[in-house]
């Protein structure tokens, strides 16, 4: 049985699995848009809400927190400044995962993962 066991391992070690969510966290709030499998969307949709909520407090602390996720500071102060602001009335519900089909080379499952409020550029 396996409860209370949550998480995908998608076949990498465990900092193998944090470096790519931090580079793909770190390219969502770049572009506030990504497509990936389905399956790394769905790990790191909680992540990335978490850290856009972190974002909404906007204290040394939160900034500190974020930046062990978000490790390049133009990124930490683009999700203070631009990204957090946007969905200060908004309790929850950042991101919107769309699902586009499978790929061609090996059938996985893709997936669009970006931020429900867009930026007015």
């Amino acid at each position: 049985m396996r409860h209370n066991v949550h998480g995908r391992k998608l076949g990498r070690t465990s900092a193998h699995r944090k470096a790519l969510f931090r580079n793909q966290l770190a390219s969502l709030i770049q572009s506030e848009k990504i497509r990936t499998t389905l399956a790394k969307a769905k790990e790191l949709r909680p992540v990335a809400e978490k850290m856009i909520t972190r974002g909404k407090q906007d204290t040394v602390h939160a900034r500190r927190l974020v930046a062990e996720w978000v490790p390049n500071r133009t990124h930490v102060k683009k999700l203070f400044d631009e990204i957090a602001p946007r969905f200060a009335n908004r309790p929850g519900g950042y991101t919107r995962i769309t699902k586009l089909g499978r790929r061609k080379g090996d059938g996985a499952e893709m997936a669009i993962l970006e931020l429900v409020e867009k930026s007015d550029e």
